[in-house]
């Protein structure tokens, strides 16, 4: 029996064995991908294995390194002929090639498995409103187990970019502003993915951490554009939730961003792929490339070219030497990898070192020794109804109270005997980017009118946002200005019968969305509701009504006229499956909302940037406007309320290689139960180079029943306090630090103490 072949030996014994039977055109095809190109290699055209496809297309059994997303073969399968399918085009390769190498599988996995009949959670923008790693961590255990229950291995997910700039379109698939929160929220899901690291149990996938580096402040907000950050802020914000998943998280696989750091694209930076994350931090697992961004170095011809490269075979070259193990989606520029090294412009010791971590994972994964999945368990796992429960709880936690005058939330039922919802989005399934199609999905009007009980429930549209609104459609069409009139006209007939009003407005997966090419743009220019929605909402305000807002969106918008015509405003970004059901939860009081906002909402596009950990001299006012926010980050309200204690400090003075820790006590003052985000903030008052106004630098969400109080500590070490000093050495500066307890970032929401460092 060959080494490779043994399972008793350890992993890396096993690919170096692998490794040295292995030509140079079996190193090369373990580096490409397949994925659009199922249908023309592997699959026919109802998304099943073609064995005589697969045999003509891979007949020099080569073997293959991956195949990307499965589960949309033939348009979309259902869990069990993904299954099936998995394990069809598994048994192909590792019986058909030379050495009986399988394949890994790849798929998205953003919110839950972007595939057929899989559970649909929160965006993560939601999540990252939670303020709740261990929520989190929770459901990537699920999508990682509903994946590998199909046959995946590796998860295209988490999203750790920091979105300094709502204007850009993927928002939605971050966990905010703050690299705290995105690299606690980051730490978890990885955890979920991966679990411990052994992939024992076959209900785990690995993680893939996207997009590195600094995707999430593009230059105009648009997607992909250079980012123009100095090296201290790159490190200390972009970088910061990268490696805190790869230190604490064991992330094995990273994901290269399309943009450009200081005029080098991330696909051909040899200081970012391997200074920084191999050397500086001892990655040792594997860089996929985003999809076409190797091509990109040269140039896409329908979308655009960053011109370090003549062609194809030279930006190969380039993404190699600069440590990019494996090329997605498709065969292209890696198909010249043999060549170069034929041509002595790449050596093949730099295939051997880029192709040894993705067998390593191979061994690690099992799928030597046990390649095949069970079809049965994927149907029994997907969708189940432990995963709808979890679903349902997140949605519950996402949801954020911004606004409660007089009350006006929780509805009460003697008040309100005819309800009328309209709006957009009150009858929409709004699931965000990169979601599959879950088995069920509750409207915001269908959960109403579920828990309405006596209450009559109207309904009308009210306005559009587009025509259609898919985030596959490519072209965005707005409706017609007269007729929408004429919708809104008829909707405050509705209205006018009505004790109450919900309008649930906000965008859809068109007007916030991945810009993957020119005739499918998603960033915008304006933060303003799109379409005549602020017409809506004053046509329905001069009703005298009470106004009940749900906002769903994939980015924080500009809802100035709202804020002040509303008597109650939600913040729901993409709830998941369960938007309707947790949705009418909170507006009958059945649930206390307790999410906070994960990203500031600025009053205009003008007002940007608007992110809360600015340098002191950021925000010094305008002319004719108000520099705050609209609602900064951390804000949220809730159905009870709260007081904080002052913040408490076990040591008040402490040596700079020492750490203390601070207790503030939260009691629940009000009726009724909650759930409150006790925030930590902390300022260097003087430093060598400036610093934030203010960094978060804990979090703790408390569950308090009326009357309750609970002591909330957080411990305050070397690591919170230090930053990159004027010589660009990570340390602690002694002198005086700023410790803000509270339960949002507005200075008038936070108490303060000082702890010294000496």
């Amino acid at each position: 029996m060959p080494a490779y072949r043994n399972a008793r030996l350890p992993a890396e014994r096993r690919v170096r064995d692998l490794l040295r039977r292995m030509t140079l055109e079996e190193k090369g095809a373990q580096m490409r991908c397949v994925w659009e190109r199922k249908a023309e290699t592997l699959v026919d055209g109802k998304g099943r294995f073609d064995p005589a496809k697969a045999a003509r297309h891979f007949r020099d059994r080569l073997g293959l390194g991956q195949v990307g997303r499965p589960s949309d073969a033939g348009g979309a399968l259902d869990p069990g002929d993904n299954a099936e399918l998995t394990n069809a085009i598994q048994k192909f390769f590792v019986e058909k090639s030379r050495l009986g190498i399988p394949v890994m599988f790849h798929e998205e996995c953003l919110h839950g498995q972007a595939a057929a009949g899989a559970t649909s959670f929160p965006q993560p923008i939601g999540l990252g409103a939670t303020f709740d790693p261990e929520l989190v961590e929770r459901v990537f255990e699920a999508t990682a187990a509903e994946a590998a229950a199909r046959g995946t291995h590796q998860a295209l997910t988490p999203v750790v970019d920091v979105a300094r700039d709502p204007r850009w379109g993927r928002v939605e698939e971050t966990y905010g502003e703050d690299p705290y929160l995105v690299a606690s929220m980051g730490v978890a899901a990885v955890r979920g993915f991966q679990g411990d690291g052994r992939f024992r149990d076959k209900k785990r996938v690995i993680a893939t951490l996207k997009h590195f580096a600094a995707h999430g402040q593009p230059e105009s907000g648009t997607n992909c554009a250079p980012v123009n950050v100095s090296g201290r802020l790159l490190r200390e914000v972009f970088l910061h939730p990268f490696r805190e998943a790869i230190r604490k998280g064991g992330a094995v696989s990273v994901m290269a961003s399309y943009n450009e750091i200081d005029g080098v694209p991330s696909h051909a930076s040899r200081w970012l792929l391997r200074d920084v994350l191999r050397k500086e931090w001892g990655f040792k697992g594997f860089v996929v490339s985003d999809y076409y961004a190797i091509r990109e170095l040269a140039e896409r011809p329908e979308l655009f070219g960053n011109h370090l490269a003549e062609d194809g075979s030279r930006a190969a070259a380039l993404a190699a030497k600069a440590g990019v193990n494996i090329e997605l989606p498709d065969p292209d520029c890696y198909l010249h990898l043999v060549e170069l090294v034929r041509k002595g412009v790449l050596r093949e010791s730099l295939l051997d070192e880029l192709v040894a971590p993705m067998l390593l994972w191979k061994f690690k994964l099992g799928l030597f020794d046990h390649p095949y999945v069970d079809p049965e368990e994927a149907v029994r796992i997907a969708g189940c109804e432990a995963h709808r429960e979890l679903a349902l709880e997140a949605a519950r936690k996402t949801v954020t109270l911004l606004k409660n005058d007089n009350r006006a939330v929780p509805l009460d039922p003697r008040r309100v005997r005819t309800l009328a919802v309209i709006g957009p989005n009150a009858d929409r399934v709004l699931l965000g980017g990169y979601s599959g199609r879950p088995k069920r999905f509750v409207t915001l009007l269908e959960g109403i009118r579920a828990r309405a009980g006596k209450i009559r429930v109207l309904h009308h549209e009210g306005c559009r946002i587009t025509v259609g609104g898919s985030w596959h459609q490519d072209e965005v069409v707005t409706p017609d200005a007269a007729g929408e009139r004429k919708r809104i006209a008829a909707a405050v007939r509705v209205a006018r019968r009505a004790d109450a009003v919900v309008l649930a407005l906000g965008g859809n997966e068109q007007t916030s969305r991945e810009a993957w090419a020119r005739n499918h743009m998603g960033d915008r220019a304006s933060l303003d509701l799109v379409g005549l929605q602020d017409e809506l909402v004053d046509a329905v305000a001069a009703t005298g009504k009470p106004v009940i807002a749900f906002l769903f969106n994939g980015r924080p918008l500009s809802v100035r006229n709202l804020a002040e015509k509303a008597q109650a405003i939600f913040e729901c970004w993409y709830l998941g499956q369960e938007t309707g059901q947790a949705a009418a939860e909170v507006l009958f009081g059945d649930v206390n909302p307790g999410g906070k906002l994960p990203i500031t909402i600025p009053r205009s596009v003008g007002h940007l940037p608007a992110f809360y950990n600015h340098k002191p001299a950021a925000r010094r006012g305008y002319l004719f406007d108000d520099i705050s926010p609209l609602y900064p980050f951390g804000f949220g309200l809730s159905y009870t309320t709260f007081s904080f204690g002052p913040p408490r400090l076990e040591k008040k003075s402490i040596r700079r290689a020492e750490s203390t820790v601070v207790r503030v006590d939260v009691t629940n003052t009000g009726p009724v139960a909650g759930e409150e985000v006790v925030q930590l903030y902390i300022r260097d008052r003087v430093s060598s180079v400036t610093r934030p106004v203010k960094e978060l630098k804990g979090f703790g969400r408390v569950p308090l029943a009326p009357g309750q109080t609970e002591t909330v500590v957080f411990e305050i070490t070397p690591e919170r306090l230090a930053f990159y000093d004027i010589d660009m050495k990570y340390r602690v500066e002694p002198g005086e630090f700023e410790i803000m307890t509270g339960n949002s970032s507005r200075d008038e929401d936070l108490q303060k103490t000082v702890l010294r460092v000496r």
